[in-house]
């Protein structure tokens, strides 16, 4: 199947702002795009690029005063299939993991594993391990949170929200991933556009969403515990540690974002 993808965003500035985004696809999905995937402004500002650590691409760019439109309209393919399952996949002893992945089992600005390593410990330790142990961390994390974009403040941690029981999927993943990381279990925070595609109505408002990958049995594997769902449509934009790395935009004066909106929708097929 073809989405189509994209986004309008815009941003008022006083002065000159210079910004960072992170709005593109990641490289790992770049070949299965079906056009461009160019971000617009409006009016138009020069942009330049380039890959960061994690492999996501990057823009920079001067605001300028006033009003600006970001913009982006592309077209992915996707198999259609929903998010694939691996319930035999086991996790390997850390003296066994690829040098690449160990970054991913240490504490980050928002997954404090010193502050929750006792915690999973109690609530992990003498279940199963490798796929189920992650699944059973979803399991949790989405009964034990409240989702509500009342809840949702860009400074709340994992131990944070662990404590709050509330919060939106940025926090679900947060603490999903500090557990995982807990157990020795590396985990990856992931960020990209989610389709409702295959799910009854009604429909929320579309957002950008948050999930994780966990590394077992030699490979990366997508979890959601905010839907805590296997789901169609997902497209990744960026990964890293945390939400520190996937920022959307960073900004480094004052901004305020005027507009928010987001699309990932099946293009449907016509005949003539």
């Amino acid at each position: 199947m073809k989405i189509r993808i994209g986004y309008e965003l815009v941003y008022s500035c006083t002065q000159l702002i210079p910004m960072i985004l992170t709005l593109n696809v990641h490289s790992s999905c770049a070949p299965f795009l079906l056009g461009p995937d160019q971000i617009l402004t409006d009016p138009p500002t020069p942009m330049r690029g380039y890959r960061d650590l994690y492999g996501n691409w990057v823009t920079r760019l001067v605001l300028p005063p006033g009003d600006t439109l970001i913009s982006n309209d592309a077209v992915i393919y996707d198999d259609g299939e929903r998010d694939p399952e691996a319930p035999d996949a086991q996790q390997f002893p850390v003296q066994a993991l690829p040098e690449e992945t160990l970054v991913y089992l240490l504490g980050s600005r928002y997954c404090e594993t010193d502050l929750l390593a006792d915690e999973a410990w109690r609530l992990f330790g003498n279940g199963p391990t490798g796929w189920q142990r992650v699944q059973a961390i979803c399991d949790f994390v989405h009964d034990h949170i409240k989702f509500g974009y009342e809840h949702a403040r860009n400074t709340m941690t994992a131990s944070q929200v662990y404590e709050a029981k509330a919060g939106v999927c940025r926090d679900y993943t947060h603490l999903a991933v500090a557990f995982c990381r807990c157990l020795n279990i590396p985990a990856r925070y992931c960020m990209g556009y989610l389709s409702d595609i295959g799910e009854p109505p009604p429909y929320a408002e579309m957002d950008f969403a948050a999930w994780f990958e966990a590394y077992l049995g030699g490979e990366w594997h997508t979890f959601d515990p905010r839907n805590n769902k296997r789901l169609i449509g997902r497209v990744l934009m960026a990964q890293g540690r945390d939400a520190t790395d996937v920022s959307l935009s960073n900004s480094f004066g004052p901004t305020l974002l005027k507009r928010f909106l987001v699309r990932a929708d099946e293009v449907v097929e016509t005949s003539d």
